[in-house]
């Protein structure tokens, strides 16, 4: 990884440029979320650095290597309160989040890699930003208004995360911003019409932002030019006990939620929302995540452990609200997440096989992390009874999931 080029955005660029920052979008709410701060700046490079004030320091931007096709992929660091997240333009990767345990030490809590090669050959989404469209669609074919849509196939016989280059294989634009006591990035690209098979031309813009509290929020945004179907959502792999420490089997979940929806042999969903209520699924009342994960139930032999849609019990609103919470026991860290989606996919990485190392130089192995998805549920274009994922010319597509975190 090359770290040649160090740029640090200070609060006086930041804020002499706020002016004249952009606001996306319009006040149309699909499926749910906040709208995106009006005050978000672009950044300009300047070679002065430092704490603009207690907790909150200037965003770096570093060299972190270059694509074949010879271009420039950065990392961005930002820090407020006692959390530090680290952003690549590559796929707008979540590289790394730091959140201090209950003696104050902080570490890494997310799974990646050291380096870009790594991420372009080996990464299985590690804190990607996920689009079109996150999680899968049957046999990568959706009929939207008469006209049927064929996606590359890349996950058996279905399309997965937005087909074989999604938005986590592109480079994304990464502006700093500030906004009050709050500091964040926003990334834009603009996924053209036929992309992947998806129609219409998608403007797109996601906020990662680090409040005062260190709560880690992430807004998303978009609007199209033509009907297409839209799912946006970000892949990090999490472990509260510090990434590379092994297995997450032993962290405490709880979700709102009531009803999952099974799959097929193929992790499509069948339709059905069940109930989760006897089966490994329930974790309405905080359970480890590992307690049942090893019980002869079919859902979690095709998933070979646990990957599928839960059905949030408060279903779509307009602002976040609490649908879960994460507790690793030894290091007191506490996760909670709130969210405007319906659905969240929790994912127990059971396809982390070894074959490869994390940022620690420790090798990641099957149940060595989690992730949990906020979203729309997979397959909704072929599911007419699910929450529609149907985007149109004059609608700004909305979601927002908070990250809260804390110690006990």
């Amino acid at each position: 990884m090359s770290t040649s080029r160090r740029t640090v955005i200070t609060a006086a660029a930041a804020a002499g440029l706020a002016a004249s920052a952009a606001t996306a979008g319009t006040a149309h709410a699909k499926g749910g979320g906040g709208t995106v701060g009006e005050e978000n700046a672009t950044g300009g490079a300047n070679s002065a650095g430092g704490a603009s004030s207690a907790g909150r320091k200037d965003a770096v931007r570093e060299d972190f290597g270059t694509l074949q096709d010879g271009t420039a992929v950065d990392r961005w660091t930002i820090e407020n309160g006692r959390t530090r997240l680290s952003v690549l333009s590559y796929g707008g990767v979540v590289q790394s989040l730091e959140i201090p345990d209950r003696h104050g030490r902080r570490a890494n809590v997310s799974l990646g890699f050291a380096d870009l090669d790594s991420y372009v050959a080996n990464s299985p989404y590690f804190g990607a930003l996920i689009g079109r469209y996150g999680n899968r669609i049957a046999r990568g074919t959706f009929t939207l208004d008469g006209t049927t849509y064929q996606l590359p196939v890349n996950d058996g016989p279905n399309s997965l995360h937005g087909g074989d280059k999604g938005f986590d294989k592109h480079v994304w634009s990464v502006e700093p911003f500030r906004k009050g006591a709050d500091v964040g990035l926003t990334l834009r690209r603009v996924s053209p019409d036929g992309e992947m098979g998806y129609p219409g031309t998608l403007t797109v813009r996601v906020d990662y932002t680090l409040t005062a509290a260190g709560d880690f929020r992430i807004d998303y945004q978009a609007t199209t030019d033509k009907a297409t179907v839209v799912n946006l959502t970000n892949h990090t792999y999490y472990n509260l006990a510090g990434e590379g420490s092994g297995s997450v089997y032993g962290h405490r979940l709880e979700i709102a939620a009531a009803r999952y929806t099974p799959v097929d042999k193929t992790l499509i969903p069948t339709g059905e929302l069940a109930k989760v209520a006897g089966t490994p699924f329930d974790f309405r009342r905080a359970k480890e995540i590992g307690r049942d994960i090893r019980e002869a139930h079919q859902q979690v032999l095709y998933g070979q452990g646990i990957d599928h849609n839960f059905v949030l019990d408060k279903g779509i609103t307009s602002r976040p609200e609490h649908v879960l919470t994460v507790t690793e026991p030894e290091s007191g860290r506490v996760m909670r997440i709130a969210t405007t989606e319906p659905g969240v996919q929790f994912y127990t990485g059971n396809f982390l096989t070894g074959a490869f190392a994390g940022t620690s130089g420790r090798v990641y192995r099957q149940g060595d992390a989690f992730a949990l998805e906020t979203q729309h549920f997979p397959d909704s274009p072929n599911q007419p009874s699910f929450p529609s994922t149907v985007l149109r010319p004059g609608q700004t597509y909305r979601s927002t999931t908070v990250h809260s975190f804390s110690t006990r």
